[in-house]
């Protein structure tokens, strides 16, 4: 058991390091499922199997002291060697290195898996499309039952949950990627009729009330842009656009996908029929943010949860709290 246990660490820390190194796609709620699996079969084959095993060792070693004392004091032999069999007991009784990096380590591997699966995941924000309500570093938590439960990896609905909503931040699977977790707000839900043109967004025809702001400085680039207040839903964010792009996308960075007949392009912008089933995602960053308007619609199936809080930046403290 010592030799298969190494090599089965062995095996997680090697895939840890080319994950870590790039040199495999990582999967980390696969890997995390499978070490609750691996750790929970070493609990239960060392809670009914390994430990009674050496319960009964150290019971016969006390059985065997105590004879070997009365064989002794039969034979008129009174001093004996003063060993501590207390003390052989515990050495008996302690968990072996194999067990205790498995057996031991479920309980805690147990609870990161179903806090991760059923009811928050923590995700650290890497790009600037989400500038300004979410920064470069920001570590936020996504709430993953509002949506309903998945089943961990599949991802696959086992309760409905509410459906998602206009001006929801939502974390998904990237839809030509899905390994890939990505962030952005729900702009069109089933049904809707999105537009951006001439860089305003209307819903159904109808404009969504915007209201420009004073500027914002992105501290990355150490640039001013526009900013806006925007109403989409009930969720009043602000939104910042680039004067120095036009609203227009080139066709050759749009790539194909399902459901692209239902979008037209031209040189003011992109107008979108969202599909049953389906989601159309933008970037608070309008002008630099590669969305549903380039890559195509969110299906439900790729919904991972709702972001809802900065726990923690590390740069600057003053970020945690809740956003809309």
């Amino acid at each position: 058991m010592p030799v298969l246990t190494a090599a089965i660490l062995a095996a997680f820390g090697g895939y840890a390091v080319a994950w870590y190194m790039g040199l495999v796609e990582g999967n980390f709620a696969l890997l995390l499922l499978l070490a609750t699996v691996v750790t929970g079969i070493y609990w239960i084959a060392e809670r009914f199997v390994f430990l009674p095993r050496r319960r009964r060792a150290a019971d016969t070693l006390a059985v065997q002291a105590e004879a070997r004392r009365g064989q002794l004091a039969a034979q008129g032999i009174t001093q004996v060697d003063n060993v501590d069999i207390g003390q052989a007991r515990q050495r008996l009784l302690m968990q072996p290195w194999w067990l205790d990096w498995t057996a031991g380590l479920f309980p805690v591997i147990l609870a990161v898996f179903v806090l991760r699966s059923f009811i928050v995941e923590p995700f650290k924000i890497p790009s600037g499309s989400m500038i300004p309500t979410l920064l470069v570093g920001d570590l936020i938590l996504v709430n993953k039952f509002t949506y309903g439960l998945r089943l961990p990896v599949l991802n696959t609905k086992i309760t409905e949950g509410r459906p998602p909503q206009r001006g929801d931040v939502m974390v998904f699977r990237y839809p030509p990627k899905p390994s890939l977790d990505y962030i952005k707000r729900v702009v069109g839900v089933p049904g809707d009729e999105v537009a951006y043109i001439n860089k305003r967004l209307t819903i159904n025809g109808k404009p969504v009330p915007k209201e420009a702001m004073g500027e914002f400085l992105d501290e990355d680039s150490m640039r001013y842009f526009p900013q806006y207040s925007e109403l989409l839903g009930s969720a009043r964010h602000r939104i910042l656009n680039d004067d120095s792009r036009r609203a227009g996308l080139d066709p050759i960075e749009v790539m194909d996908f399902p459901g692209k007949e239902n979008c037209r392009y031209s040189v003011e912008g992109v107008v979108c029929k969202v599909p049953q089933g389906q989601y159309f995602m933008m970037g608070d960053n309008r002008d630099n943010s590669q969305d549903s308007r380039y890559w195509g619609f969110v299906p439900d199936r790729n919904i991972v949860g709702r972001a809802f809080l900065i726990w923690m930046n590390f740069g600057n403290l003053k970020r945690i709290g809740s956003f809309e």
